[in-house]
């Protein structure tokens, strides 16, 4: 079936009954058309559904366009649940922060001094890399997800989607090549950083990286609808349908189900737009950490790698810093088979916004429209 727009607009305050938010003021009713026009826009450019959110202050606004099930054409549901991708490190980088704010680990230490023969082999180091230079992605370690099998086809992803994977097998794939320079050097994303700062969490706390997450970030803030779901390979109701197109010209294959170890604390995480529009307004606040430690998160230096997507993004720690306007945002992309996500907060923490898009298409002309108008539509969200 040939997917058919489907559009509308959720205006609503938070905490009031259903069926009685407050009436839009205009400068709001200017903002729901903005959101509105920009997803429908992104459906046009052949994303199948889209999902939005501002949240400025309490008041949020959410549209949604296209459908989340190209067969059924039903629509995108609002609010609902998606898997983050690489939107998942800023968490597990605020995690580690606190525990720097604890004095139970420094930004500083060897990762060989907390995971000890882990970082070694092909010519990489772990007594030279530091925890700020995985955390900032300027440690030079391969990236793990370029071995993987299941995303060189649509046939390898049927034939893998299911498998386990684990931090420590992932970060060992990734030692058999050597370093992309030497650490504290240059600039390269890797999700092999935020394996190991998993592993990180593991190793200081006992605990697992998401057990943390949950304890110091999801349950203090009341995100109930944030979850890393582990070995399940699906995602709970209502959900859009996530699509690849894995080679240029090629079909569209659904990619909703399949096993998300292969990224776990790189970018395994489940949520929804409120639960983190939520989530980003208490970053840009400071809420979550101490202020020598939102200091060091917000220490960014230029993101080599991002400069197509936007000249000047630079990176901090777990956290990008796209400029705009308006003085910039703090922000992170996340991207996962068939979906991907961009979070962002404006510099004073009122306003955050969440766009979600359930296709990935390899058509360069297409893809690179696509991620052209999220840039734009980004800009005149937090800017208003």
């Amino acid at each position: 079936m040939a997917a058919a727009t489907v559009a509308a607009v959720l205006t609503t305050t938070v905490g009031a009954a259903a069926g009685s938010a407050t009436p839009p003021t205009q400068n709001h009713r200017s903002t729901a058309t903005v959101l509105q026009h920009g997803l429908d826009e992104l459906h046009g450019l052949g994303v199948s559904g889209t999902q939005g959110l501002i949240r400025d202050g309490n008041r949020v606004t959410a549209a949604r366009s296209g459908v989340a099930d190209l067969v059924t054409g039903a629509p995108v549901p609002f609010d609902g649940y998606f898997r983050i991708g690489s939107t998942t490190k800023t968490f597990v980088s605020v995690v580690l922060l606190q525990l720097v704010g604890e004095g139970r680990i420094r930004l500083d230490d060897p990762i060989e001094r907390w995971l000890p023969g882990v970082v070694t082999g092909s010519g990489n180091d772990g007594r030279n890399v530091s925890i700020r230079q995985v955390l900032q992605h300027t440690s030079g370690l391969y990236d793990a997800t370029g071995d993987l099998v299941a995303l060189q086809s649509a046939d390898e992803f049927l034939a893998h989607r299911f498998d386990h994977y684990n931090e420590a097998q992932q970060v060992a794939t990734a030692m058999r090549h050597s370093p992309l320079f030497v650490a504290g050097t240059g600039w390269s994303y890797s999700n092999t950083n935020y394996l190991l700062a998993g592993m990180l969490i593991e190793r200081v706390t006992g605990h697992r990286w998401d057990t943390e997450v949950r304890s110091r970030i999801l349950r203090p803030l009341g995100l109930t609808h944030t979850f890393y779901p582990g070995d399940q390979p699906t995602l709970p109701r209502p959900h859009a349908n996530g699509y690849r197109q894995f080679a240029p010209g090629g079909p569209m294959v659904g990619t909703t189900v399949f096993n998300p170890t292969v990224t776990a604390s790189a970018g395994g995480l489940v949520s929804t737009p409120t639960d983190l529009a939520r989530f980003w307004q208490a970053v840009g606040r400071g809420q979550l950490l101490r202020p020598a430690q939102v200091a060091a998160l917000q220490q960014t230096v230029l993101a080599d790698g991002f400069q197509g997507i936007r000249p000047g993004i630079r990176y901090g720690l777990g956290i990008m810093w796209i400029p705009n306007r308006c003085g910039g945002s703090w922000a992170h992309v996340g991207s996962m088979p068939g979906m991907s996500t961009l979070a962002a907060v404006s510099l004073d923490g009122r306003r955050s916004t969440v766009l979600y898009l359930a296709s990935e298409l390899a058509d360069p002309g297409p893809a690179v429209a696509i991620i052209e108008r999220q840039m734009t539509l980004l800009d005149d969200l937090i800017c208003g």
